[in-house]
């Protein structure tokens, strides 16, 4: 193997590597209930666009799935199939880079990791990599779990500082002098989010009035939960944010598409010509991606999760006599 040939591919071998956990980090913060490594606007952005689930299939999927390929060719003699999956990745990472750019106008980290990677492997394919013996090959593990935590370090946020008593700096904002205040993590179409709704329902009428602000965090492997998202947005705007909310997680979720999210706005009284214009205002999809990143910092990774008062609930296990007991103790 001469030295330019060795060079290209070990290489090919990293890039593939790189981007073959890249690729892994994104699809955990496209599953998880809030990013794990990424949440930073234009991630939340990204991850939140039409372009990040083609077919219902996580984009991330297609990365895992390329760069394993990619790492399997390098240990099989097969040159021809390994230059032709390098020129199908560079090309589509091409394509992704240009979607962010021009279509979505935001920027993932991890994304681009991942697709600088694939044109880097790319590059490294054509120079002249050939096949490494697979024990060789196993240099790969150690900097793939490297990379994790590297990409954990480098693109999620610092979290916010907590209070003395563990209650993040943005819930204890939202606290009222004299009156309860729960912050609600909320997905519409998550099944425990909707039975924890019907009993915080029960609870409220039974301890009496809280204050209640909701905060969207939309799992994207949901598909109604972000349209319904953007329309509770859009209906909290005009205030009817709790009539919305109640209408949401009662209707099937079937129900919960754009066009049957703007009838559910219409059935609880909301203005549809005011809700249309804020529906394409970028200002809706903005509330959204803060409303994810306080996720994130709040190390919110389970739906649903609330404060009542400065304490924290995750789980659907709590009844209404357990959360009306909760909101009580709460109570100044």
């Amino acid at each position: 193997m001469t030295g330019l040939r060795s060079t290209a591919t070990y290489a090919a071998l990293a890039a593939a590597t790189v981007g073959f956990a890249a690729s892994i980090a994104s699809l955990v913060d496209s599953l998880g209930a809030a990013p794990s490594f990424c949440a930073a606007s234009g991630c939340a952005t990204v991850r939140q666009s039409e372009w990040a689930h083609p077919a219902g299939v996580p984009m991330p999927v297609f990365g895992v799935a390329f760069f394993a390929a990619m790492l399997v060719l390098a240990v099989v003699p097969r040159p021809r199939l390994r230059l032709a999956g390098a020129i199908a990745g560079g090309v589509f990472a091409l394509l992704l880079i240009a979607v962010q750019a021009f279509v979505i106008d935001a920027w993932c980290k991890l994304c681009l990791v991942a697709d600088s990677s694939a044109l880097a492997t790319l590059a490294a394919v054509a120079v002249g990599a050939t096949t490494l013996a697979p024990k060789r090959a196993l240099a790969a593990l150690p900097v793939a779990v490297g990379t994790v935590l590297l990409l954990r370090l480098w693109a999620a946020p610092p979290g916010l500082p907590d209070l003395p008593d563990g209650t993040p700096d943005f819930v204890q904002r939202e606290q009222r002098p004299g009156e309860v205040t729960i912050v609600e993590f909320v997905d519409f179409e998550c099944p425990f989010c909707r039975k924890m709704a019907s009993e915080l329902d029960v609870a409220i009428a039974d301890a009496g009035p809280v204050r209640l602000v909701r905060k969207m965090v939309p799992f994207p492997i949901h598909h109604g939960a972000l349209p319904a998202a953007l329309a509770w947005c859009c209906a909290d705007a005009q205030g009817k944010g709790d009539a919305m909310a109640h209408a949401l997680f009662t209707a099937p979720p079937s129900q919960l598409t754009t066009e049957g999210c703007e009838a559910i706005a219409a059935s609880v009284g909301v203005d549809l010509v005011r809700y249309r214009k804020d529906l394409a205002d970028p200002a809706t999809r903005a509330r959204i991606t803060a409303d994810l990143t306080d996720a994130a910092h709040a190390q919110v990774t389970a739906l649903p999760t609330m404060f009542i008062g400065g304490d924290r609930i995750v789980g659907a296990e709590l009844d209404h006599d357990d959360l009306a007991a909760e909101i009580r103790s709460a109570r100044p």
